[in-house]
């Protein structure tokens, strides 16, 4: 290999390839240069070689250190959602060492107004000055920024037209703060000034235009988080005032009738949602003014002067404007507005801004909710938006018990009125059945008699039988009145269910052979005993089977008992099935119901009061039983009685609804 000769001695066969560097000189004077002057050219060249790689070592490494800080911060922005204090101290703090800075601020701007978010090496002094320079004058940096929404950049403040006229803040910011350069960048969103950023040095030395653009970057990060921030104060508010409304609807369904509690749970969430100190809600009293009911963190002296003065509609307070306008009503400052007149109860309170809401009903307020602030703060839209959602839900409250209570009374009244209805029953039937047993009795002897003398006693028979007719229909309203009075008492015993089935089925045989039925029998044996009322027992059954003689001809009637057991305890069924005429879902839905048939030609086909069944299912109730049926049109019916096999005390007779009988 062939190694490179001295320094100044060029390899021959590349001498060709070289680039020409300037004016060829002569080999007499190349022979006259020295050694050491190309030694030194070499040497410069070497030098800025290394200048040149330090400098470019050093932009790089200025552009991993931007963009380690800017990945830093946007990772704190995802890292912290809703928290912007320690997103704007780390966007200062990398701001003002990668711009080689001494101290800054970073601002939110809103409604023209500066005000301080966070700072970085400033001297106390100063960071108060700044702090208090909420609308700061045309010629400062914040000013100059909110008057243009771009960045400005002075490069020396001591000879600015500001320093010169001796604008206080800027003349501070030199002779206190030692400012000198100053870079001051605007918080852009959709054009809108948001904010701002501003960094300082202590010497002349302007920024750069990458330091700049740094700082803009930052700028930019910062709306990010302004942003991120808002939104998720939104949701987070939105979400508060959706819990609040589910709490208090909940609260209203559970707390239907008391009223108190709901009102007290308005006014509370409506004052911890609307960042209130206090509030109260007034209802009219019987004088017809309105007056506090409920309230939350409100002093007890405040409210005792409020409860001392009655609220009516008119200019001197919140709560009566609200009322006079029927409207919701701010008072931003409740010391300055003329019109004001609560005087002593704003005193001992100390609130200044409020807020007064109607709560109305139809046009006209049924009541009020006031909120109160001690600071001069105007409540926001969506604050009266979810005040004005909790009036309203106070007004169904309110309106719930108001119905509630007219339901009461007119329940109240209609079983007075049925308790009379049933006494005036119930003492009609006794004087009525003294004169019908009397007519009834001598027509039985006056029949014997025309009898025995062989004389024609169908007279007699169809008085009697109107008259035997007349007192069945007496015995069943008698019976009706005293079950709905709460007088019928059972009369419970052990007795064998055979004997009484047979006696039943006895009884309408001369009914059955009129209409040309057969009656059949089955009862299981082991049965044995039933312990219940026989007498209304026999009185609910032999009802059935004389309805199911009564709605069948040329038929079958059967009568089915059998034992059973359900929930460890013995149970009857005693099931009546007849071929006859059956019923229509319809005519089921009227069955059970007092003075009522399936359909009216029913009662004129077939006659009847309608009370046979209505009685008969509420002695099976007060035995702790039931009635059910089924039915089906052109193929019969079946009527089933279920009983305790051991009846206990008696039942209360469960109040008749068409749903609950078909069985």
């Amino acid at each position: 290999m062939r190694r490179h000769g001295t320094v100044g001695q060029k390899p021959a066969k590349k001498r060709q390839q070289r680039k020409p560097r300037g004016p060829r000189r002569s080999n007499a004077a190349r022979a006259a240069r020295p050694a050491s002057s190309t030694l030194s050219d070499l040497q410069e060249q070497v030098s800025a070689l290394t200048r040149e790689l330090a400098e470019a070592r050093k932009q790089l490494v200025n552009a991993l250190e931007q963009q380690t800080a800017t990945s830093e911060v946007l990772r704190l922005i995802s890292s912290s959602p809703g928290e912007l204090n320690p997103v704007f101290q780390t966007i200062l703090a990398d701001a003002l060492q990668l711009c080689e800075a001494k101290f800054g601020f970073i601002f939110r701007y809103d409604d023209q107004t500066y005000k301080l978010m966070a700072h970085h090496g400033a001297v106390p002094e100063y960071v108060e000055m700044v702090r208090l320079a909420l609308h700061p004058g045309p010629e400062t940096v914040t000013g100059r920024i909110a008057r243009t929404k771009q960045t400005v950049h002075v490069a020396d403040v001591a000879a600015s037209r500001g320093y010169a006229e001796r604008v206080p803040l800027i003349v501070f910011a030199v002779e206190t703060g030692g400012v000198r350069t100053i870079l001051g960048v605007p918080m852009l969103k959709d054009n809108e000034l948001v904010g701002a950023i501003l960094i300082y040095r202590q010497e002349v030395r302007p920024f750069t235009d990458k330091q700049i653009e740094l700082v803009q970057n930052f700028a930019a990060q910062a709306v990010i988080a302004i942003e991120n921030t808002r939104l998720l104060n939104e949701l987070r508010e939105s979400l508060q005032q959706q819990t609040a409304t589910s709490d208090v609807l909940k609260v209203i369904s559970r707390s239907t009738f008391d009223l108190q509690t709901v009102l007290a749970t308005l006014v509370e969430s409506a004052v911890r949602l609307c960042e209130a100190d206090g509030g109260h809600i007034v209802r009219p009293n019987e004088a017809g003014f309105f007056q506090s009911v409920a309230n939350y963190g409100m002093p007890p002296e405040v409210m005792a002067e409020l409860k001392r003065i009655p609220f009516k509609a008119g200019r001197d307070s919140v709560m009566g404007r609200a009322l006079l306008e029927r409207r919701v009503v701010q008072i931003v400052d409740a010391q300055t507005d003329p019109d004001y007149k609560l005087a002593t109860a704003q005193k001992v309170g100390g609130y200044r801004s409020v807020l007064g809401v109607p709560l109305m009903r139809e046009g006209a307020p049924i009541g009020g909710i006031a909120l109160a602030r001690y600071a001069v703060k105007p409540f926001t839209e969506k604050q009266i938006e979810l005040v004005t959602t909790f009036a309203d839900q106070a007004v169904i409250a309110i309106e719930n018990v108001r119905l509630f209570d007219e339901i009461q009374d007119k329940s109240r009244q209609l079983a007075e009125a049925s308790q009379h209805k049933s006494q005036f029953l119930a003492n009609m039937s006794h004087e009525l059945r003294t004169p019908l047993n009397a007519i009834i009795g001598v027509s039985e002897m006056l029949r014997e008699d025309a009898e025995a003398l062989k004389q024609d006693t169908e007279p007699l028979d169809r008085v009697l039988g109107a008259g035997r007719h007349l007192l069945a229909l007496i015995n069943d309203i008698l019976d009706l009145s005293k079950i709905e009075a709460g007088r019928m008492e059972l009369q419970l015993e052990t007795f064998p269910l055979a004997p009484l089935i047979a006696d039943v089925v006895k009884t309408i045989e001369p009914l059955a052979a009129k209409n040309a039925n057969q009656v059949g029998v089955k009862c299981d044996g082991a049965i044995g005993t039933l312990h219940a009322d026989q007498m209304r027992l026999r009185q609910a059954l032999l009802n059935l089977m004389s309805n199911a003689n009564k709605f069948t001809e040329r038929g079958s009637i059967a009568i089915d008992a059998r034992q059973g057991r359900e929930d460890g305890r013995d149970w009857i069924t005693l099931a009546v099935a007849d071929t006859g005429i059956g019923m229509t879902p319809e005519q089921k839905g009227k069955l059970f119901q007092e003075f009522s048939q399936a359909e009216a030609t029913t009662t004129r086909k077939y006659g009847g009061t309608g009370l046979g069944l209505a009685i008969s299912k509420r002695f099976c109730q007060m035995m702790g039983g039931d009635i059910a049926v089924e039915s089906e049109v052109g193929r019969g019916s079946t009527f089933t009685i279920r009983l305790p096999k051991i009846v206990d005390a008696p039942k209360e007779a469960a109040p008749i609804k068409a749903d609950k009988l078909v069985g």
